[in-house]
Parts: structure tokens; C-alpha cells; sequence
């Protein structure tokens, strides 16, 4: 069944880095829905098909989360609304922003990302995200360039460990923990 996409949007409210959008329903009712920019999470894997992850205290959760690394397409919403209006590829911005947030967030220079999946976050949450598998990938000589107050530990986990991990509780963002099941820990079992 198709139905009309074309409905106008509203936008009751915008933030530093998103807005609540609202879209008149046919029947007079108002369908409300967040919307930011998409971010990316990197599956980097080793030789001895170990991933990369990142220890991390975030502020919005209070605490210390296991998790991919990654972060914003872009940083702002005025920023997103423009790369929407130039048109360009949100795939090929995301590609960028992750091999940005590699050499930033782990200290690696990455090369030929993989698209895994676009992981979107519901009907009312518009917020994709990206996830890139790099296999190719050498050690920055400047280390980690972290952002002023960030800090990420990071550490090569083997498959169990991070089996291990997501039972005991410490991976919050449960998207990961999907895209890690659903489709990474099967495509690193098969190779």
C-alpha cells in the first residue's frame, strides 16, 4: 500500500543538536517525532578477529558504557540541515565521519570501509546509524585526538568477551548490541 510522503512538516522545536517535528495527519491529528543527525559506530577487527571497543563515562547515562566507537555525521543540526540541502550522499558524509571518529577516538588511520546496515531507530526517533567494518587500518603516530573532556579508553575484545560483556550488562546502546548479534558476530564466525 503507498502512501503520501509529501506532507508538510512543522518544527515545534529545535535544539543544538536536534527538533521535535510535527506532520498534520489526514484526520486532523499530529504525528510528533525526534529528529537529529545520523551518527556512525565503527566495527574495526584485527588479524586475529578481535573488535575494537571503547570504554567511555557518559554524562547522559551516568555511566561507564562499553560500546563501538563513533560519533556524529555532523555536529550540529544547522550543520545536518545543510548537508541535507546541498544534496550530497548522506552514505559518503558518513563514511568520512567514521574514519574521522577512528583517528579521534582510537588512534587508528582506517581505510576502505564496509557498510554493514543503516540502523534506524523507530517511527518516532529519527536517528540512523552507520556501521562500518574496517579490516584495514594502522596506528596514528599522534595516539588518540580526543575532544576536550572526552575520555575513551579503548580495548581489542575477542567475540566471547563481548558476548560476555553485553550479559553482564555493560552495553548500553542496544542497537549496537543488534547490529553486533545480528550481523557482525555471524560474519566474523563464518570467515
Amino acid at each position: 500500500m503507498k502512501r503520501d510522503q509529501s506532507q508538510e512538516e512543522r518544527i515545534a522545536f529545535a535544539g543544538k543538536i536536534g527538533e521535535v517535528v510535527q506532520t498534520a495527519q489526514p484526520d486532523g491529528r499530529v504525528f510528533e517525532r525526534y529528529r537529529r543527525s545520523p551518527g556512525v559506530r565503527l566495527v574495526i577487527v584485527s588479524a586475529d578477529q578481535k573488535i575494537l571497543m571503547s570504554k567511555e563515562f557518559r554524562t547522559e547515562s551516568r555511566l561507564d558504557d562499553l560500546r563501538l566507537p563513533g560519533g556524529k555525521v555532523c555536529d550540529t543540526l544547522e550543520e545536518y540541515h545543510s548537508l541535507l540541502e546541498s544534496g550530497a550522499d548522506i552514505v559518503e558524509a558518513a563514511k568520512q565521519a567514521a574514519i574521522k571518529e577512528a583517528r579521534e577516538e582510537t588512534g587508528l588511520e582506517v581505510r576502505t570501509p564496509e557498510l554493514i546496515v543503516k540502523a534506524v531507530a523507530g517511527a518516532t526517533v529519527e536517528w540512523d546509524l552507520y556501521y562500518f567494518l574496517f579490516r584495514d587500518y594502522e596506528e596514528n603516530e599522534h595516539g588518540q585526538q580526543l575532544e576536550n573532556g572526552e575520555d575513551i579508553e579503548t580495548v581489542w575484545m575477542s567475540t566471547q568477551e563481548i558476548r560476555d560483556a553485553i550479559a553482564a550488562g555493560q552495553m548500553h546502546e542496544w542497537r549496537s548490541v543488534g547490529v553486533l548479534f545480528g550481523k557482525v558476530l555471524p560474519l566474523l564466525n563464518a570467515s
